[in-house]
């Protein structure tokens, strides 16, 4: 008996309904949350916040890669073919929900917990921003790819691997410290 391809149209179904199932678990909880608001609800809402920020992050850390590999791989071949599915799912799946859940929770938690209060705040919504056009970028890239589009070289994509990484770094520390 032959294996199915992951990169099949059966398989991204499945791996769609697996990402649905996954997400309305996760609205699910947040509802429940939501309706019996524990004492500690902030902290629950921070905690699914980190969530989803990692889940938001995994995507952003792992598509250039993906875009390094794609970028050296003939337009039109078996491989290439493999890394647009690997985009489509991953972009789909997992860094656009990741991402809408990031922002919802994390503008609640600047606006219940902190008020939109203090300079730290502030400068994080920004970077955070400049992370979402980071996203949006890797986003149009996954398209052009899929059209057979220009492609941007692997070299650059190694240095685009780079911007979520650094933008990463200086929110942690935005976060944790609160410098100002």
């Amino acid at each position: 008996m032959e294996t199915e391809r992951q990169t099949s149209e059966r398989a991204g179904r499945r791996a769609g309904k697996r990402a649905y199932v996954a997400l309305a678990v996760f609205v699910a909880i947040l509802l429940g949350l939501y309706f019996a608001q524990p004492a500690d609800f902030a902290r629950w809402m921070t905690a699914l916040h980190v969530i989803a920020v990692i889940s938001w992050m995994a995507g952003l850390l792992y598509m250039p890669r993906l875009f390094i590999y794609h970028s050296d791989a003939a337009p039109g071949s078996e491989q290439s073919e493999t890394f647009k599915v690997m985009e489509q799912r991953l972009l789909k799946v997992i860094m656009n929900p990741a991402m809408m859940i990031t922002w919802v929770l994390g503008l609640y938690l600047a606006w219940d917990v902190f008020g939109f209060q203090g300079g730290w705040l502030h400068a994080k919504i920004t970077l955070v921003v400049v992370l979402t056009v980071v996203h949006v970028h890797f986003s149009r890239a996954v398209r052009s790819f899929a059209a057979e589009g220009p492609r941007k070289s692997a070299r650059y994509w190694r240095m685009m691997n780079e911007a979520p990484t650094l933008l990463m770094i200086a929110i942690v520390i935005l976060v944790i410290v609160k410098p100002f």
